[in-house]
């Protein structure tokens, strides 16, 4: 035994093991933490027998130190072990683990197999796009520092119902040359857009997966192009950020281009929401490989069935155990990771139903992980937002377990105002509904003003260009013979399948796009649109673009100046929205009484809910504040092919309504300050009107 000195001041006895000083570790530190002179390396296996710490030199095939975690090193069923004078930069390390196998029980304990650290938090062999990792025995971890310099920097923190979120893939939104940007296909080249974004008017960027994932798995050719693992919902390790949109080389401070990313953002007022997939890993089923959960202890991380097999909620082959207190545990672990580390602003559960099921796949009541989100300190500030459903058939949207935190993809939003804009008949009743808030759903006295995040398309499915350009999806690219994929789009292409020349087709579509964005920013609930929605960007009608990086996936930049007018509007309904509280919360009542949220019809204060209405209005009215004046915004959607005269509902005669959107004038149709003179006007088939009242000069 001999001794090492720390901080000049005491003596620890320390162990010799292969020729490497060791001593016991920090047991409440899971993960590899770098200290002055070593570091420690923490993990814990309920039925593991034994564990060994595997080190390699950078980049090579075979280890160059194998240790064995002494018993004496392990309370309870944590190992911890510090190793000293490791130089992080130099090495790269693993684990395995030795215990039962029996596969009926799900115990799958194997010592020959390679173990990714479940709290890794950088990845080695993935830092290039599409090049597979060479390490044919399994993946490999770094120890990072984590020596960002956030300075007194304070996030956003804007309140859930002011957001405009803007959903977009990293690589996809810059990777295409038409992006201009140096660094493309990465963090940087997000930093590179952020005036675009601030012109655009959003203040929030939903990103989709960001955790380390592995995207040549299950890659293939298919008429000569090469199909990945593009979307990113196959996490590898939920703790590292994929090196592969860093844009730089950042070999032991990891995250440094994603830091500098989100803090860029932050600085210009805009919040980064993560969508991140805790309801299942890439270890797939039975047939997947073993990448590290499957070696830890495999029945306690994954849902089993009595045989031994997985329970497949997710659809894709596994599905987490989130409620057993280890899983949980982790999972708590990790997000806080993310927020104190990274200050991510909020976060997208992908299959959100998932993290509520029990141990034998059945829904729970009170699920302990989304109450213990929800009340966590850390998180309290977070934004915690849920695609309420799983592939399992659970559907919780307006049920979701949300103690007062929650808010909820909207998938009935999406449903609804499609059939309705599209002009579907017996739709007027929960068009009403979804565009004042979805008050049959989410209660507002309970769940206020931001449990509802409204959209009409995002990265699965149509664009809101190839909703109105295509009836049917098109996803023969995909390799499946166009049996991927959801059958049931309710779009319409306007008269022509796909890519027209026809001007009265193109027109109408564009048409139909604003009518869309304008319902959008005019719906009470948070908006969420996809990247590239506002200058048209289309995947040519592919509904499924998982697997597809290529022009079909990437934005094509070259559209914003040729669709500049569908930019400009999506712009001008963003700053209508920002500029009316009325329309996203309930402020003061108005003063002359009017009700904050009122239903209208072809004749003002009755809404005609027989099944072939295809028309209605909606009106907000209200202050922010006791001493401001009245504020009124009116909406009349006319989803009918035929024009139709309306009575407007009277304001005070204090005010006049002034006409500020009218989409069935082109290209010209925002930006106007045409006084309504009369109590009715004339509304075009298929076409949205925003009135704003203004309050006359004295």
């Amino acid at each position: 035994m001999q001794t090492i000195t720390c901080s000049g001041a005491h003596l620890y006895p320390l162990d010799v093991i292969n020729e490497f000083k060791v001593r016991p570790g920090f047991f409440l530190q899971n993960g590899a933490i770098a200290i002055p002179g070593g570091v420690s390396f923490t993990v814990y296996s309920r039925r593991a027998t034994s564990c060994e710490l595997v080190l390699f030199k950078r980049g090579e095939k075979e280890p160059y130190a194998v240790i064995p975690i002494p018993e004496g090193y392990r309370i309870g069923f944590v190992y911890s072990i510090i190793v000293f004078e490791l130089d992080i930069g130099e090495f790269e390390y693993a684990y395995r683990l030795d215990g039962p196998y029996d596969p009926k029980k799900g115990l799958l304990f194997d010592q020959t197999k390679l173990l990714l650290d479940p709290y890794a938090k950088a990845v080695t062999g993935q830092s290039v796009w599409g090049k597979r990792n060479d390490y044919e025995n399994g993946y490999r971890a770094r120890v990072v520092s984590n020596d960002f310099d956030w300075g007194n920097d304070k996030q956003p923190e804007i309140p859930l119902e002011e957001l405009v979120i803007y959903e977009m893939h990293v690589r996809g939104f810059t990777i295409d040359p038409s992006s201009g940007v140096e660094r493309k296909g990465s963090f940087a080249g997000i930093v590179e857009k952020i005036q675009y974004l601030k012109k655009l008017g959003i203040n929030a960027v939903e990103l989709m997966p960001i955790f380390e994932f592995d995207e040549t798995k299950n890659a293939r050719e298919y008429k000569g192009k090469q199909l990945l693992d593009y979307w990113g919902y196959n996490p590898v390790s939920f703790f590292a950020p994929n090196t592969s949109y860093s844009g730089y080389e950042e070999y032991n401070r990891e995250g440094l281009s994603l830091k500098n990313m989100i803090k860029t953002l932050n600085e210009n007022g805009i919040e980064v929401i993560l969508d991140v997939v805790f309801n299942h890993t890439a270890e797939g089923n039975e047939n997947g490989p073993y990448i590290s959960f499957k070696g830890f202890d495999n029945n306690i991380y994954y849902l089993m069935t009595p045989e031994g097999y997985y329970y497949n909620f997710s659809g894709c082959g596994n599905t987490l155990n989130c409620n057993h207190p280890m899983v949980q545990n982790l999972i708590m672990d990790c997000l806080r990771y993310w927020v104190t580390e990274y200050r991510v602003d909020g976060f997208r559960f992908d299959l959100a139903s998932i993290l509520g099921r029990n141990e034998d796949g059945a829904p729970m009541h009170q699920p302990p992980l989304l109450q213990a989100l929800a009340m966590d300190p850390i998180l309290g500030k977070v934004k915690l937002i849920a695609e309420a459903w799983d592939a399992g058939g659970l559907y919780q949207v307006g049920s979701f377990p949300a103690y007062k935190r929650w808010s909820e993809w909207n998938g009935k939003y999406r449903d609804d105002m499609r059939r309705f804009l599209k002009g579907d008949a017996g739709m007027i009743q929960a068009a009403a509904n979804r565009i004042t808030g979805s008050r049959d759903l989410y209660d507002p006295e309970f769940r206020g003003t931001g449990a509802s995040v409204n959209f009409m398309d995002c990265h699965d499915g149509f664009t809101l260009w190839d909703l109105y350009s295509y009836n049917e999806k098109h996803n023969e690219a995909n390799g499946w013979n166009n049996s991927d994929g959801e059958n049931n789009n309710n779009s319409w292409n306007c008269g022509v399948e796909g890519k027209t020349t026809n001007k009265n087709v193109i027109r109408l579509r564009k048409k139909m796009i604003k009518n869309a964005m304008t319902v959008l920013m005019m719906s009470r609930g948070i908006p969420m649109f996809l990247a590239g929605d506002e200058f048209g960007n289309t995947q040519f009608g592919n509904n499924n673009a998982y697997c597809q990086d290529n022009e079909i996936s990437w934005l094509d930049w070259n559209l914003l100046k040729e669709n500049d007018d569908l930019f400009q509007f999506c712009r001008y309904m963003i700053q209508l929205r920002k500029k009316h509280p009325v329309i996203y919360k309930q402020g003061k009542q108005a003063k002359c009484k009017l009700p904050d949220t009122s239903i209208h019809g072809k004749k003002a204060w009755y809404l005609d809910t027989s099944y072939e209405s295809r028309s209605l209005g909606v009106l907000y009215a209200g202050r922010t504040k006791d001493n401001e004046e009245d504020d009124f915004v009116y909406l009349f959607v006319n989803a009918h092919w035929e024009r139709m005269k309306i009575e407007i509902p009277k304001i005070p005669r204090t005010h006049i309504w002034r006409m500020k959107v009218n989409t069935d004038y082109g290209e010209s149709c925002y930006h106007l300050n045409m006084p309504v003179v009369s109590n009715h006007m004339i509304v075009e088939g298929r076409s949205c009107i925003v009135l704003v009242g203004e309050k006359l000069k004295s």
